[in-house]
């Protein structure tokens, strides 16, 4: 009897899968250059930077069906990381974003390694613990290095045409890095890989059974969404200019989680349609509202009890309605 040796992953795409996601790269483009012409632009940058952090939840969240309550503890460390970089190294941006990277990468091999064992309430609390322990250091155990409540500040170089206190070079730079983390998630996800995470997702005893090892799929899915958390952190360090410890306060987590559930997990297309949708809210009502927080979360609300499979799901159940009428009408 002779067992089947487990596939690896393969990034490769055919033809036409490329070209759907080229077709999909220039359709997210051309929505968000649209959105710029009737949207102030650095909102538009700071669109781009929490949809890239978005995008990365869904990967663990929607993909592989793994709920965390830490993962602005890689945001945090990356743009920490970053500003740290800029300040005591080197003003170079590029740097700043490899070592930012690096640093949320390193951290998330280390914890991935014993989170990943977990599932359910203790995967998301003990995630939410380190997230913690992370602010924390930030806050007061790392003060002498982060400035403490008081926040850092860091100012990158221009090289080139590429200078951050331009609000449409940031854009366009920061539009540019979103592109790029959606056709790398996209590529994982239409690839073998990206069947695994989601079996894994539907019944992972089973995935057992048949003899991949779901352990290292897990780490991995893990280690790739922290990475582009801290890739999303370090963008906000060489734009702001400045990091403080709400950067990685693990309240900044119900962020993420409610524009996942607004958009529509496990959907890529949701994840920066519930990007652009919370943040246009938020961003809207506490420029309109005194009192703006208690609105903001009765819409919140009205939003996920609406749309249970979010705004994404409920577009693709009217097109099949729609679709299936016009069938049974022939």
């Amino acid at each position: 009897m002779t067992t089947e040796k487990p596939y690896t992953a393969e990034l490769s795409l055919s033809g036409p899968k490329k070209g759907r996601v080229l077709l999909e790269l220039a359709l997210i483009a051309a929505c968000f250059l649209v959105m710029a012409i009737f949207v102030r632009v650095y909102w538009m940058v700071d669109f781009c930077i929490f949809c890239i952090l978005v995008l990365s939840f869904d990967l663990l969240y929607g993909y592989m069906g793994r709920l965390t309550f830490g993962h602005v503890l890689y945001y945090g460390t990356g743009g920490y990381v970053a500003s740290l970089v800029l300040v005591h190294l080197s003003p170079n941006p590029f740097l700043a974003i490899a070592l930012g990277m690096a640093s949320g990468t390193l951290i998330a091999l280390v914890l991935g390694s014993i989170v990943v064992r977990l599932r359910d309430a203790p995967f998301a609390l003990s995630n939410l613990a380190f997230n913690q322990i992370g602010f924390w250091l930030a806050n007061a155990g790392l003060q002498n290095y982060t400035e403490g409540e008081d926040g850092l500040s860091s100012m990158a170089e221009p090289i080139g045409f590429l200078d951050f206190t331009s609000q449409p070079v940031a854009f366009g730079f920061m539009l540019v890095c979103l592109l790029l983390v959606f056709w790398l998630l996209r590529t994982f996800t239409l690839s073998p890989y990206g069947v695994m995470v989601r079996s894994i997702k539907e019944n992972e005893e089973r995935v057992k059974f048949l003899g991949y090892n779901t352990y290292f799929y897990k780490w991995l899915t893990f280690v790739l969404s922290s990475s582009l958390a801290a890739f999303a952190g370090t963008l906000y360090a060489l734009y702001y200019g400045f990091v403080a410890p709400n950067l990685i306060n693990p309240f900044g987590n119900i962020e993420i989680i409610f524009a996942v559930l607004i958009g529509g997990a496990g959907n890529l297309f949701g994840a920066l349609v519930g990007g652009v949708v919370f943040k246009l809210m938020s961003n809207y009502l506490a420029t309109a509202i005194p009192r703006w927080e208690l609105l903001m979360g009765v819409l919140l609300l009205i939003l996920v009890f609406r749309f249970k499979r979010g705004l994404t799901g409920y577009a693709i159940d009217l097109r099949l309605r729609i679709s299936r009428r016009r069938a049974a009408e022939v």
